[in-house]
């Protein structure tokens, strides 16, 4: 037997569809919204309509926008021949606030991954191409993510820009800030110490 009432259990099944919301935070977040008052639930609801109706991809970059094409694109401050690939908007937003790069972003909106049926013409890589030939683009930094798809979408997209004239450089990988070595994986031990760099200028 259900021991809420059915609306308060329709929502409770609502948030336990998101990611990372199980069925005990689903009942904190819906009984948070039933004590609150209507109008969090009125904005609420409003939000994730507005979110729904407005946000699409910008017809430029990839990434999600409410104006198209999106600041960042449209910021002539940024048209300094660089461009940054990464794989979705939570990793263009991740560099974004650090503030570590001004240039402008390409998302391919996934990576390769042929086990799961994945290939070129499922991403934003002809996109990105095309892009290089208008933009006069003298950097390509990649910032993949270092997971076996990452690996095999960097290794395509390295061979794509072969020959072309323009710099591709790839984000450093390595152990994190305030990393203890004894607890860090082979693989990542290994990158950095392919890539390390000197100490002495």
């Amino acid at each position: 037997m259900e021991i809420y009432p059915p609306s308060l259990g329709r929502l409770i099944e609502q948030f336990s569809k998101f990611p990372g919301i199980g069925k005990r935070s689903a009942e904190r977040l819906a009984l948070y919204v039933l004590r609150s008052p209507k109008d969090l639930a009125q904005e609420l609801a409003q939000s994730l309509l507005e979110v729904k109706e407005k946000i699409k991809f910008c017809s430029v970059c990839f990434n999600l926008t409410d104006k198209d094409p999106c600041p960042i694109c449209t910021d002539q401050r940024r048209a300094n021949g660089i461009i940054c690939v990464v794989e979705g908007p939570g990793d263009q937003l991740a560099i974004e606030k650090s503030g570590a790069f001004k240039g402008r972003y390409h998302i391919l909106q996934g990576v390769l991954s042929p086990l799961d049926g994945v290939g070129i013409e499922d991403i934003r890589m002809a996109e990105l191409m095309s892009r290089l030939r208008k933009e006069n683009i003298k950097e390509v930094i990649l910032a993949i993510n270092p997971t076996v798809e990452g690996e095999v979408t960097v290794s395509y997209l390295a061979n794509l820009l072969k020959g072309k004239n323009l710099t591709a450089t790839r984000i450093a990988l390595g152990i994190p800030l305030g990393g203890d070595l004894k607890y860090i994986d082979s693989m990542t031990l290994k990158r950095s110490m392919d890539n390390r760099a000197s100490c002495v200028s």
